[in-house]
């Protein structure tokens, strides 16, 4: 995939396990890893928590829907490796537990049936938290996201919310939720005043970008993971930049993601969730989720079914 670039090797080299971890029965577990540079070590209270099966068995089974960058992607098209945002968090949960967080690429509508039957204990695949999967999965959250706006280096319009889209081309993929929340916007720019966002509609985001980057329109909305982990790559940093707007620390319209754990573990979901909680207090989630340049949608504490629609 052309998003896992050099970049992505390099990022996959600060992880002591990786690629395709799956495995059958009892795991060796390391005394520590190192992800984003940081030696995680094993709590041993967090260990003790863990549902036994699952220190017996010393793994984790965890679904993902590979590719969807910057969440989970393969370091080399055609082979197994994985690298990415879940996959790096997966590796550091692993590390403070004790355990081996083993990913096995799953299709995404089949990750939540497979976990109810037992074949996976979790799944990290940018999946968002709500009341619907809840009911038969429980979420350890970690990100919260929505749409954002990418700009050009530099961000010459001086672009800073969706207000200062008004009377501006804007590049956006047809049929998104991105394109909704445009269409939704023009009627605030009406009563402000305003001209309308001249949407330009473009059938692949790739196209899209392509007019942000030939000038053709000022900015592109795309969801905020994407546009984040565009901007860190797209020539080595140097083309495009995110729009941080405070208002919408996450983006716009932003949701939950979450961990989904099987219900049938609660106490492997509690485990997660307090050693979530002990790499966000000691900065290294923040140096996760900034390798992929998407550092705003980290959530400051670890919550359970946040969800509330």
């Amino acid at each position: 995939m052309s998003t896992a670039s050099a970049l992505s090797v390099a990022l996959l080299l600060t992880v002591s396990a990786c690629g395709d971890d799956a495995s059958d029965g009892a795991a060796e577990t390391p005394a520590a890893a190192s992800v984003a540079g940081v030696t995680i070590t094993r709590d041993a209270a967090l260990h003790a928590a863990l549902p036994e099966q699952i220190r017996t068995a010393g793994v984790v089974r965890v679904a993902t829907d590979v590719p969807y960058a910057p969440f989970e992607m393969f370091v080399t098209e055609g082979k197994p490796e994985l690298t990415g945002l879940d996959y790096d968090l997966g590796q550091a949960l692993g590390a403070k537990l004790g355990v081996k967080f083993a990913f096995t690429p799953q299709k995404f509508d089949g990750i939540v049936p497979a976990i109810q039957a037992g074949k996976f204990d979790a799944a990290m695949s940018a999946m968002t938290d709500n009341k619907e999967r809840q009911a038969v999965v429980d979420f350890v959250d970690y990100s919260v996201s929505g749409s954002g706006i990418m700009v050009v280096k530099g961000n010459p319009e001086k672009i800073t919310t969706l207000n200062d889209l008004c009377g501006k081309k804007t590049a956006v993929q047809a049929a998104t939720n991105q394109l909704e929340l445009l269409q939704e916007h023009q009627a605030q720019c009406k009563a402000a005043g305003k001209a309308e966002i001249g949407i330009q509609t473009f059938p692949k985001d790739s196209d899209a970008q392509l007019a942000l980057r030939s000038g053709k329109v000022v900015a592109q909305v795309q969801t905020k993971p994407a546009a984040g982990w565009t901007a860190k790559t797209a020539d080595n940093g140097s083309a495009f930049e995110v729009v941080d707007d405070p208002a919408a620390a996450g983006g716009y319209g932003a949701s939950p993601n979450g961990i989904a754990v099987s219900k049938k573990l609660p106490q492997l979901s509690d485990a997660i969730q307090k050693a979530l909680q002990a790499l966000i207090d000691d900065g290294t989630a923040t140096k996760i989720f900034d390798m992929y340049g998407v550092a705003s949608i980290a959530v400051k504490e670890a919550t359970k079914n946040a969800a509330v629609d």
